[in-house]
């Protein structure tokens, strides 16, 4: 049985349709992407106890103030059982996921090219699905260290494994359309939310009771649920043998003479030594750091700037919409609507912004990131300070699909640049550039935030110095991407360093991939089975997408 776990037992035969690889690639995206939406749980956490009064009793670091403080706090909640967790608490969970993604896809992605993506998915598979029955057991027993062990770093690592799984493959599959084959792909983990949050929201109503919220019956639950899709797309990933590629195709330089893709190949253990992998990184951190913060704060950003412009009165500053709580329950409702308008275009740009880079090249797509980008965040300031919401909402749904496009289209230039060798395990790398400005964007926008409240500025003018703020990494990450350039011959393999690598890599030719391969793999092409595979993930999107539509109608009302 472990032997179908080989990637010589992934590689397809002549037969096998390649449009069967991108649904399971989303098949395992759109579950580690609840990792987005685990702040569905904060609040039912937070009152997890009782007292005898039936409300919940007083949090671990009830009282306290000052960041020290609440750190104290925090340490003392991890294994405390007689108080309740803050929001503070729990949130360093959001931390871990990111962190440990990055650092997960760094150490393991060369191991992931040489295993194989159908073995990495089957780990991912089984440290996403097993931390998240550890953090139920964590519920269960009111241990926080067990929920911060379980999911953020047992699945974590699951995030990181299953997030670059399908990255070479892909783009080995699709040489003629790289930046759509990844942008399909991550376009499942900006998803995975939209798909979990209300299935969550739905399973806690379900399981819950007078003296529990359901929660850790949800995650058991959704263990289940994701280990169905996990390991069924894990075993769908097949890997197309050494020399194939699509008819008719002829590889861009050749056809082109274009000079910024790459016709040979980096090796992992030289790829971070160019100079084109850091200023890689540095448009991809700038890229993320700019957008995350700010979407992270979207729906209180929201309403202290506009307040009751929100909901037809604009006399309402924010401090007396808060002391309103039928008002101030229309105007959360509003901004809730904006979050869910920012998560569609997060999704649809990671696919039309990727699919576009085939067209227009990768490093003119990141030039139109920034520059936009720059343009977006100043018109955004300008456009709350005159309150023209219809405006800024439209600047923050471009900034959302940049976002989203920023993470679907650096795969490609990382094939363009290195080559599609070890393009994953790269990748795996760069990804801590992610970590990186998973950290920078939050404690920058924040940081501010709260500087500029203590220091009595009206609310809704809060935000605008931030803006700039962004605007300004984006200039950096413009920077860096105007000084790409194409890598230096001396850091490309040979044809024997690169023979060597396939042969430690089990690549097979297509002659001996057809005896080797598994048996499904030329049956599995039939337009029925790819319809199937399709359906088996767009359904479940497609779910979400109408959820979150609705939640966004709200805004045009």
């Amino acid at each position: 049985m472990f032997a179908m776990l080989d990637k010589e037992r992934t590689i397809a035969g002549s037969g096998f349709n390649r449009w069967l690889v991108p649904p399971a690639a989303l098949a395992i995206h759109l579950c580690i992407g609840m990792a987005y939406g685990f702040s569905v749980f904060w609040k039912p956490l937070q009152g997890i106890l009782l007292g005898a009064d039936g409300k919940p009793i007083a949090a671990c670091a009830a009282g306290a103030v000052t960041f020290a403080d609440k750190f104290a706090g925090t340490l003392r909640a991890l294994s405390a059982t007689d108080c309740n967790w803050t929001q503070f608490d729990l949130g360093w969970l959001y931390t871990l996921f990111f962190v440990v993604l990055g650092c997960s896809a760094a150490i393991w992605g060369g191991w992931l090219e040489r295993s194989g993506p159908r073995k990495a998915g089957i780990v991912s598979a089984l440290c996403w699905c097993g931390g998240l029955l550890i953090s139920a057991y964590g519920v269960y027993q009111h241990q926080l260290w067990m929920i911060w062990l379980g999911s953020g770093v047992i699945g974590g690592i699951g995030l990181g494994l299953g997030y670059i799984s399908p990255v070479s493959t892909l783009i080995k599959w699709f040489p003629d359309r790289r930046g759509m084959a990844t942008g399909m792909a991550i376009m499942g983990f900006g998803g995975g939310a939209m798909i979990g949050s209300p299935l969550a929201t739905m399973l806690m109503a379900k399981f819950a009771t007078p003296t529990t919220p359901g929660v850790w019956e949800t995650f058991l639950t959704m263990a289940a649920i994701y280990a169905v899709f996990m390991l069924s797309g894990a075993m769908g990933y097949r890997v197309p043998a050494t020399g194939w590629k699509p008819e008719g195709w002829v590889p861009p330089q050749s056809a082109s003479g274009s000079t910024m893709i790459a016709s040979r190949h980096v090796h992992l253990h030289n790829a971070h030594k160019t100079p084109q992998f850091w200023l890689l990184w540095i448009i991809l951190c700038m890229n993320v750091s700019a957008g995350i913060g700010i979407i992270g704060a979207a729906s209180p950003m929201m309403q202290e700037t506009f307040a009751g412009n929100l909901i037809g009165h604009p006399e309402l500053g924010f401090a007396e919409l808060k002391a309103n709580k039928e008002l101030l329950a229309s105007a959360v409702a509003i901004a809730a609507g904006f979050v869910g308008l920012l998560s569609l275009f997060n999704i649809a740009g990671r696919f039309v912004w990727a699919s576009s880079s085939d067209k227009l090249g990768r490093k003119q797509t990141y030039i139109i990131f920034f520059v936009l980008g720059i343009a977006m965040y100043l018109l955004a300031s300008n456009f709350a300070g005159s309150k023209s919401l219809g405006l800024f909402v439209a600047c923050f749904c471009v900034i959302g699909s940049m976002y989203g496009g920023g993470f679907a289209t650096i795969p490609a230039y990382l094939a363009d640049m290195f080559g599609t060798q070890f393009v994953g395990a790269i990748h795996g790398r760069l990804l801590t550039a992610w970590s990186t400005a998973g950290i920078l964007g939050p404690v920058v926008v924040n940081y501010m935030h709260d500087m500029r409240q203590e220091s009595k500025v009206p609310f809704d003018q809060i935000y605008g110095p931030i803006f700039y703020v962004l605007a300004g990494m984006l200039v950096v990450g413009f920077v860096a991407n105007l000084l790409v350039r194409p890598v230096d011959e001396k850091f490309f393999m040979s044809d024997e360093e690169l023979a060597k690598e396939k042969q430690l890599a089990h690549e097979k030719s297509q002659a001996s991939a057809v005896s080797a391969s598994d048996p499904v793999s030329s049956k599995a092409s039939s337009m029925m089975t790819v319809i199937l595979a399709w359906l088996a993930v767009g359904l479940p999107l497609a779910w979400g997408v109408s959820l979150t539509f609705q939640k966004a109608a709200i805004l045009f009302k």
